[in-house]
């Protein structure tokens, strides 16, 4: 895994294990790596909606469905591939890059 994705798991695990010590300075290690506000808060909401679904259901005692990863992978590579706040700079590639400043290749 690359510098930035181990840096948001081990935040999301800090999130997730002891929220109580999750301090400002966690933040600005995310921003100087490179993730920009509106990706640190996706990072938050995704580990809090993981975090609270998976309270729900064990807290019911309910099974989450059959092929609940397959479903989570084809929305991640699907619709949310088109969600602007969930994208970094380094997904976009030349192309997309190009047609979007008005130049055509």
């Amino acid at each position: 895994m690359d510098e930035i994705t181990i840096a948001m798991c081990a935040y999301a695990v800090k999130l997730t294990r002891h929220p109580e010590d999750v301090v400002q300075a966690d933040m600005e290690k995310l921003r100087t790596i490179g993730l920009s506000d509106e990706q640190i808060i996706s990072v938050v909401l995704i580990t809090c909606q993981y975090n609270f679904s998976n309270r729900v259901t064990q807290g019911l005692g309910v099974d989450p469905p059959p092929g609940r990863s397959t479903m989570l992978r084809r929305w991640l590579t699907g619709p949310a591939a088109e969600l602007e706040w969930l994208k970094y700079e380094e997904d976009e590639s030349p192309a997309s890059a190009k047609q979007d400043s008005g130049d055509r290749a």
